[in-house]
């Protein structure tokens, strides 16, 4: 009988994350198909999506430089796809000043951030140095990306509310968390597991929040 190793583990996990991943990119699309339908992007907001897009491809960018991990590079492909779709939409419906604001933030970090990280990377460091930074500059941004939602968070304990925190895309994250942090636990990255414990542990906290307020009128408190 075969033994099951370490990297049959992980390979394992890294196909449950790409499909628990999947799912998470696709979660917001009854949001935006929502946004669609009433013309207006309402309540919502496009700092989570832009994180992820500027995450997704900071992790496109270490698994380039790593190498051997397709199973990053299939998925952060995909989610570029998903994120830069969702802005589209929310930038033809959104506010004029929502429009501005979003073009700044997605200019601050895709181009400029990014074009620092890869310029200043290319040119200060090499090899496993190189691989070393970037790994460390994916953790943090990966930690933004589970705590971007946190605007949204309070706006639901202030309007006692859960219409713009959708339970399938916390129960996502969540499980997508716990997934990604087995496969870099057992491909022994540093860099992929422990930013996905604080992602698991923000899901938690959102499905709670769901639970407590789900049943509840939102009030119309003024900001």
């Amino acid at each position: 009988m075969a033994l099951i190793t370490a990297a049959h583990l992980a390979f394992t996990f890294g196909i449950l994350g790409n499909v628990v991943s999947f799912m998470v990119y696709m979660a917001p699309v009854p949001t935006f198909y929502k946004i669609y339908k009433r013309k207006s992007s309402e309540g919502f907001h496009s700092i989570p999506y832009s994180v992820a897009l500027f995450s997704a491809m900071l992790y496109l960018y270490y698994a380039y430089l790593k190498k051997n991990v397709i199973l990053l590079i299939t998925i952060n492909s995909f989610g570029c796809v998903m994120e830069v779709g969702f802005l589209i939409i929310f930038l033809v419906y959104a506010t004029y000043e929502s429009k501005i604001y979003t073009a700044k933030i997605l200019f601050l970090f895709n181009i400029v951030a990014m074009g620092l990280v890869v310029g200043c990377t290319y040119s200060l460091s090499k090899g496993q140095k190189r691989v070393t930074i970037v790994g460390w500059i994916c953790s943090v941004f990966s930690l933004c990306v589970f705590v971007a939602p946190l605007s949204i968070m309070r706006r639901v304990i202030k309007t006692k509310s859960v219409e713009y925190m959708p339970l399938t895309l916390s129960l996502f994250l969540t499980l997508s968390a716990a997934i990604w942090f087995f496969y870099g636990l057992f491909i022994k990255d540093f860099y992929i597991a422990a930013p996905n414990v604080v992602g698991f542990l923000f899901g938690m906290v959102q499905i709670i929040l769901y639970l407590i307020y789900k049943d509840k009128k939102q009030q119309n408190i003024l900001p």
